[in-house]
């Protein structure tokens, strides 16, 4: 059942076509600002609106789970009285203790809160309520004591009576409370951990009432006390409850609820390097020269090793002779810091994995991209925290927290982050696999493992105390102290570029014989790299020429990579390493990405050396301020920079011209195309495309058939991000914001979908093409590594961003935006909104006149 909506005028998120007109006539700056005070509390008092509707909703499921445990209570104490009783009034008393209680409670709190919302006003009280409810919490705090006790007795009960057993796994739930023959069927277990999931829940929806209630409201201090109640009942049960919560959800993410544990981050990751005291400097240096009179070390760096499908942080070292697996020991009581060496393998021992057909390549676990997202989410504000603490000046101790946090969050993301095999082989013994986020990282090791390799001839071993030795002196050794993170960096160390670099890459040259050529581009992002780019392959030459031009997204962004493979067509020609075949690295090398050096709009020509070979680059860079600006267009024709509305209206269609003849490209031949809409198109290509669509060119639609299909999607994508104003416009995007924001998910799903059909028609229409188009390239993730939430994070941004005037992005910032502004988190609540809707099945329409616009076939 969908909650209670009133839609009525005064309470649409739509202003009225009267409310606007007036607001456009309006000249004096105080009378604009009231009237945007007015607007701004009238949304907040709409937004506290569908939060209650969403309550309303979630306490009338609530009470059928209730109604579910209560349903068999009557004839299972009627049966304990005769003489084949199947539970005995003890075992009925335990199982179901406070259960009846449980639903009293909140049958009065639904009796009361239902004819409320149903009367709607902007000064309707509902707070003396939840004052009530959270005053009655301590039936919850008997249920909780008992919880464990009750499923251990039902438990031995179903072992003990089929029949008790037949009945706890059928309970029904009614579906909705207009729907009596709609039931949904649910085990005991699940029933019984409803109370317990519902109290851990208690606070979200009064924090999303409160945060929508003006402090001047009569209901504002009656929901500050309710608040203040629950959240005292939960800090004295939480402990008891987190163990239940985990043992009771889905196992999907285990890994990182399991890192997540108070404690088990200091065990797993690595802290910031102490001096070791556990071997004077001599003892260190003795080992050193003793064994191995050229020993020395080459390169250390930290890695992540896949064992058993765990992921573990280590620290490796490569010597003139071997390369050695650490990792770090727990500190305990303030003791210098110590290695524990987990192997070793002789360098004349050591190669890289070559994998027949019939071995099993190891399973790599990947973290899903919404859980990434999480981390980063988490690290962008912890430190927005941070850099407010320091604005302030407060004391130490809070910042020390802060820092802790931040510090286990990166590490977090760095340990979950690399997907790209890395496999290293003893000949003497076994193999194993290291996870990386990039190519030129695999191959810079590879480069100096066997260049290396070609010194040493004979193989060894170490006695326990030598290898006890060596590992002791890595401390001293060792030339990376800290894992890449931010809170290891110095306050004045470049915090990175945030914007748009715009890369030409022009030819090459230095190869020694013809081969088929192409580039990749990466950029690190927060503290790992990532592919962003990739040119054609130019065929049979020495001199390729590809005049490719890519517009790269920078977060936080300090070095640009460049390598360049040979592709090979014939896969069984090149040896298969880490579990697949690949083209082989004819150089690589990096750029610096310097803020001086690198001026707002300016092109810079330069030049990447890479093993003899030379590409030639030209670089511009788009500051944040800059990039996001939407600008309209001063043309009078054209679709490009032109309002939507004008454009369909012109057109006499429902879905833009330009975004149905794309889509239908796409779809002909780019769904299977890997990284379609997230891999650049050629820049010349788009803007060709992009003039001739504004000239309305009866060949556009060849042009597209010979364009490469990345360039047909990059041209949709400039489309939307060239609107003068977002398809989610600016009026209703603060409302989206708010609404995906929402803990609870009735109050959500109510709430977004609202709002989504308070769109203008050709705004509301254009999206539902392009979201179904979406969905379908994400039915061929398996092909096109295209996931729903990939999609998302490329268009979210897109089809959301406000427009200048609307953007929390100051127009003329006085010092670099740096990460810990509100832009990324903003970002990443634009791309939460798209994955919304994008993982709905069904988008429900509340009136014909909807319905006639959803399910039109006519665009």
């Amino acid at each position: 059942m969908m909650p209670y909506i009133d839609d009525s005028p005064s309470s649409s998120p739509h202003l009225s076509a009267k409310s606007r007109g007036g607001r456009d006539t309006l000249s004096s700056g105080s009378l604009e600002s009231t009237k945007s005070g007015e607007t701004d509390l009238e949304k907040g008092l709409e937004m506290r609106k569908w939060v209650l509707s969403g309550i309303l909703a979630s306490e009338e499921t609530y009470l059928s789970h209730l109604e579910a445990l209560l349903l068999p209570m009557k004839p299972l104490k009627a049966a304990a009285t005769t003489s084949q009783p199947v539970l005995t009034n003890q075992q009925i008393e335990t199982i179901f203790f406070k259960v009846p209680e449980l639903y009293e409670i909140h049958k009065e709190f639904y009796d009361g809160l239902f004819p409320r919302v149903q009367q709607w006003s902007h000064q309707q009280r509902v707070g003396d309520l939840f004052q009530k409810l959270a005053s009655q919490l301590g039936v919850y705090r008997a249920f909780v004591d008992n919880y464990e006790v009750a499923m251990e007795t039902a438990e031995k009960c179903c072992q003990a009576n089929s029949q008790f057993a037949e009945i706890s796994e059928n309970l029904k739930a009614r579906s909705s409370k207009d729907s009596k023959d709609s039931t949904t069927k649910n085990s005991l277990e699940t029933l019984l951990y409803k109370p317990v999931d519902r109290v851990t829940r208690s606070t979200l929806v009064l924090h999303d009432l409160l945060k929508h209630t003006p402090s001047s409201h009569p209901d504002y201090l009656l929901l500050q006390d309710a608040l203040r109640i629950s959240q005292n009942f939960l800090s004295s049960i939480n402990e008891e409850i987190t163990p239940r919560r985990q043992s009771m959800t889905v196992q999907k993410g285990e890994a990182l609820r399991s890192l997540e544990r108070p404690g088990h981050l200091k065990e797993r990751l690595f802290p910031r390097q102490a001096s070791c005291a556990l071997r004077s400097s001599w003892e260190a240096l003795l080992w050193v020269t003793l064994p191995s009179e050229h020993r020395q070390l080459l390169k250390d760096s930290f890695m992540v090793e896949l064992v058993e499908g765990a992921r573990k942080l280590r620290h490796v070292f490569l010597f003139t002779d071997l390369f050695l697996c650490a990792k770090l020991k727990k500190q305990i009581g303030g003791k210098s810091q110590q290695y524990d060496c987990k192997w070793y393998i002789p360098l004349s021992d050591l190669s890289f994995q070559m994998v027949d057909d019939s071995e099993a390549v190891p399973n790599i676990s990947l973290v899903q991209d919404e859980e990434l997202d999480a981390m980063k989410i988490k690290i962008s504000q912890l430190k927005s925290d941070i850099q407010r603490e320091k604005r302030a000046n407060k004391g130490s101790k809070n910042m020390e927290r802060l820092k802790k946090k931040l510090s286990e969050q990166e590490s977090l993301l760095l340990l979950m982050s690399p997907s790209m095999a890395f496999r290293v082989h003893n000949r003497n013994g076994k193999s194993y696999t290291f996870l990386i986020s990039s190519d030129y990282e695999r191959a810079e090791w590879r480069e100096i493992i066997r260049e290396q390799q070609k010194k040493c001839f004979k193989s060894f071993s170490l006695t326990s105390v030598e290898l006890q030795m060596l590992t002791n002196s890595c401390v001293k050794l060792q030339t990376v102290h800290h894992i890449p993170l931010t809170i290891n960096k110095e306050d004045d160390e470049s915090p990175g570029l945030y914007g748009f670099l715009n890369v030409i890459v022009h030819s090459a040259s230095g190869f020694k014989q013809s081969s088929n050529l192409y580039c990749t581009l990466e950029v690190d992002s927060f503290g790992y790299f990532v592919n962003k780019a990739k040119t054609r392959v130019y065929r049979d030459t020495t001199e390729p020429n590809w005049n490719e031009e890519f517009e790269i997204e920078l977060e936080g962004s300090q070095t640009l990579r460049i390598l360049c493979y040979e592709k090979c067509y014939n896969k069984t020609k090149l040896p298969k390493e880490d579990g697949e075949t690949m083209d082989r690295i004819m150089g690589k090398g990096q750029i610096q990405l310097d803020p001086q050096a690198l001026p707002d709009k300016d092109w810079q020509r330069t030049v990447v050396v890479m093993n003899g070979v030379e590409v030639k680059l030209s670089l511009k860079f788009t500051s944040r301020e800059f990039s996001l600006k939407r600008v309209p267009s001063r043309k009078q024709t054209g679709v490009f920079g032109v309002k939507i509305a004008v454009v369909t209206k012109r057109e006499r269609s429902k879905v833009p011209y330009i975004v149905r003849q794309c889509v239908e490209e796409i779809e002909r031949r780019g769904m299977e195309e890997v990284g379609i809409y997230r891999v650049s198109g050629v820049a010349t290509d788009i803007q060709a495309l992009k003039a001739a669509f504004d000239v309305n060119n009866k060949d556009v639609s060849v042009m597209m058939s010979e364009m490469d299909v990345n360039a047909i999607a990059g041209t949709l994508k400039l489309y939307f991000r060239e609107l003068p104003e977002p398809l989610f416009t600016d009026e209703l995007y603060p409302n989206f914001a708010e609404g995906i924001a929402l803990s609870d998910p009735v109050a959500k799903e109510s709430c977004m979908l609202n709002l989504l059909l308070s769109l203008p028609e050709p705004n509301l229409v254009t999206f539902l093409f392009l979201l179904d188009h979406l969905k379908r390239v994400a039915e061929k993730e398996s092909i096109n590594k295209m996931s729903l939430h990939n999609l998302a994070t490329v268009f979210g941004p897109t089809l959301l961003r406000p427009s200048e005037k609307d953007s929390k992005i100051p127009a003329n910032p006085t010092q670099p935006i740096t990460m810990t502004d509100s832009w990324s988190l903003e970002v990443m609540s634009q791309v939460q909104v798209l994955l919304y809707f994008l993982q709905l099945e069904t988008i429900p329409t509340p009136d014909s006149k909807r319905q006639s616009i959803l399910f039109s076939t006519e665009v």
